[in-house]
């Protein structure tokens, strides 16, 4: 029987459905592996529930053999983050393959060519169409669970990309702490200083007197600002904003997220933080229906699993290095042993951010999950 290889762009409802289930196909016992929601995916693609595409061009990819789906790639162009960092880059994102040399060059190869054709220069990723998207492909660790936010592949993908000719351009670090019972000294003594010397404290959205969407779009702002300076980064637009709030407001547990807000009433500082839904996810087997919204609403409200995930922490720069985020640690760490959390996870943190790292040092931090951005010139 001849085998018969191609990529496809993905123009089709069946090849879009090709895409979205791959993973769950490839990854399928993996222990490891936390799948996303099938309809999120699909979602990205879609202009009414992603403005993103108001300034990105995204094309996804399927790799099949005798028209089994066995690869899957997305190329994305962002205007804004190319005219931010003065490049011409096509990022790619959401690549899974088997582990077939021929394959993943096949879809490199095909977002390279399709990026080339719209002016760009160099190739890089695992990205997203922006920064609060998952990126960075793991190079380390492959051993520990994934998470709802983060990637997780096996371990031949980063042989693949060196084979291919891809270069390092940055690696970013997770950070797993066990939850203290107390509050360090450290982080006590300095959230009491800004408190009563700079004159800040902490809110929450469900708080009396507190407009939950009002200050959550304060929130978004400052980490326009806070994240400004990091690799590929590029603001979030009004409308993404939006759309962010308008998804994942409606679910956050209002305790887990403390907002820091100076004495004029502005947010300085916000931490956006989760219980892990990794299992309940896994329970839903990427699907809503029929049983996989009561594993979600039963992990959001019930029956936490046992780790809090850190998804956002941010404080607006000029008061960055003022203690600001001792105020987070004060507040959230007594809500952690309420709710029976045993260990926090942060999101991907670039290497080279001392300052950012340095914060954990007083809660004897683990470096785990190691991600690398790739590159290499077209």
């Amino acid at each position: 029987m001849q085998i018969r290889e191609i990529v496809r762009k993905v123009t089709s409802r069946q090849e879009m459905e090709d895409f979205v289930r791959l993973p769950q196909i490839l990854y399928r016992g993996v222990s490891e592996y936390v799948p996303d929601l099938e309809r999120d995916i699909a979602g990205i693609f879609q202009r009414k529930n992603n403005p993103g595409l108001e300034f990105a061009d995204v094309q996804p990819f399927v790799a099949y053999r005798n028209d089994v789906p066995i690869g899957r790639i997305v190329g994305i162009v962002n205007r804004k983050a190319n005219e931010r960092w003065q490049q011409r880059v096509v990022r790619f994102g959401m690549i899974e393959f088997i582990d077939d040399l021929d394959i993943s060059r096949a879809l490199l190869d095909a977002v390279e060519q399709w990026g080339w054709e719209l002016g760009m220069d160099t190739l890089q990723g695992p990205m997203g169409i922006t920064d609060f998207d998952k990126e960075g492909m793991l190079v380390e660790d492959f051993h520990l669970p994934g998470t709802m936010n983060t990637i997780w592949n096996p371990d031949y993908y980063p042989r693949h990309m060196e084979a291919l000719g891809f270069q390092k351009a940055v690696d970013w670090m997770q950070i797993r702490i066990q939850i203290p019972k107390e509050v360090p000294l450290r982080y006590s003594r300095t959230a009491q200083y800004v408190r009563q010397q700079m004159g800040l404290r902490v809110v929450k959205m469900g708080d009396a007197g507190i407009d939950p969407r009002h200050y959550a779009e304060q929130a978004m702002r400052l980490f326009n600002e806070a994240y400004k300076p990091i690799f590929g980064f590029s603001a979030l637009s009004k409308a993404q904003i939006a759309a962010f709030l308008d998804r994942y407001l409606p679910i956050l547990d209002r305790k887990l997220v403390p907002l820091v807000l100076n004495g004029q009433g502005e947010v300085v500082g916000a931490a956006v933080t989760i219980g892990s839904l990794s299992e309940a996810l896994q329970k839903a087997n990427g699907r809503l229906w029929p049983t996989g919204w009561y594993h979600l609403l039963k992990a959001l409200k019930w029956k936490h699993e046992d780790t809090v995930e850190m998804l956002l922490v941010g404080v607006r720069p000029d008061y960055q290095g003022m203690g600001v985020n001792a105020l987070f640690f004060d507040d959230l760490i007594p809500i952690y042993n309420q709710y029976g959390f045993k260990w926090a996870e942060t999101g991907p943190q670039l290497e080279d951010n001392m300052r950012e790292l340095s914060q954990w040092k007083a809660l004897h931090p683990a470096y785990v999950k190691r991600r690398r951005c790739y590159w290499r010139k077209m």
